[in-house]
């Protein structure tokens, strides 16, 4: 059967933070018109009784391995049913009628391809979560000392949007892949997320870059907000020390080669003035 909204939620190796996603899907979507639709890497037998046994009506897609974030989202793209598609890791809290929100937004104007809410964490503060692309030098600055140098705060800034006013909603480089919504039409015109980056970083990234390429936009709308327990699990206080010891740092690193690699001598396709 058709739905308007289909709900996927990547989900590895934390069923006490999934559950609390999945209890917010359940009390702050209004349309009733939708899917739930669970991807869990690395399945455990808690994750899997918890859902068995609480959340019966949500359709879960366990999986032995550890796929990574680009695979889940593509299975969760191939089996879901709506017009509508709402992204989310399972480290999500939504408030309430912030999906609805994005949803009204991409049916008022075809021309968004991929729609994010402001992230929050619970502390109340902004998350960055929208983004100009990524350059090699940004990658530099933000891991190694040079980042503390006044020419390098200057380039992160603009990285983060902190020219712009991020209160009102706008046209950005790319959005987190932690929170977004797309359409179908949309998503089927760019295709899926690329796999070969890694386990969890540049994703996001590449799907953004590809909608510009189709010139469907990408849209950060801060009237939509959610919360998200971000860890930063690839930061570290020594950038070569976590070369070596931290695998989040080394994946991040790896995944970005690929992307720089992959649009080597590209021009940007999304140019805000």
């Amino acid at each position: 059967m058709k739905k308007e909204l289909s709900i996927i939620v990547s989900s590895y190796k934390n069923p006490s933070v999934l559950r609390l996603c999945l209890e917010s899907l359940r009390k702050n979507i209004l349309n009733e018109n939708r899917e739930i639709l669970v991807f869990d890497s690395a399945t455990e037998e808690e994750t899997e009784m918890m859902m068995r046994e609480d959340f019966p009506d949500i359709r879960f897609f366990p999986h032995k391995d550890n796929l990574g974030f680009a695979r889940l989202v593509n299975n969760g793209l191939r089996k879901s049913k709506g017009n509508f598609i709402l992204i989310l890791n399972a480290d999500i809290i939504i408030e309430k009628k912030s999906a609805d929100i994005l949803l009204q937004e991409l049916k008022k104007d075809p021309q968004i391809g991929i729609i994010g809410p402001k992230l929050m964490n619970f502390d109340g503060k902004v998350q960055p979560s929208c983004f100009r692309f990524y350059t090699p030098p940004i990658i530099v600055y933000r891991r190694t000392f040079l980042g503390k140098f006044r020419f390098a705060k200057r380039k992160i800034d603009k990285f983060l949007y902190k020219d712009k006013d991020l209160g009102k909603p706008q046209d950005v480089d790319w959005v987190m892949g932690s929170a977004m919504m797309t359409t179908r039409r949309a998503f089927e015109k760019v295709g899926l997320m690329e796999e070969n980056f890694g386990f969890m970083y540049f994703e996001d990234v590449d799907w953004c870059r590809r909608f510009w390429e189709k010139r469907l936009r990408v849209v950060y709308y801060p009237h939509a907000k959610m919360f998200h327990y971000h860890g930063k699990g690839s930061a570290s206080q020594s950038a070569l020390r976590a070369v070596f010891l931290n695998k989040l740092t080394r994946e991040h690193i790896r995944s970005a080669l690929k992307y720089f690699w992959k649009y080597i001598g590209m021009p940007n396709p999304h140019i805000d003035k």
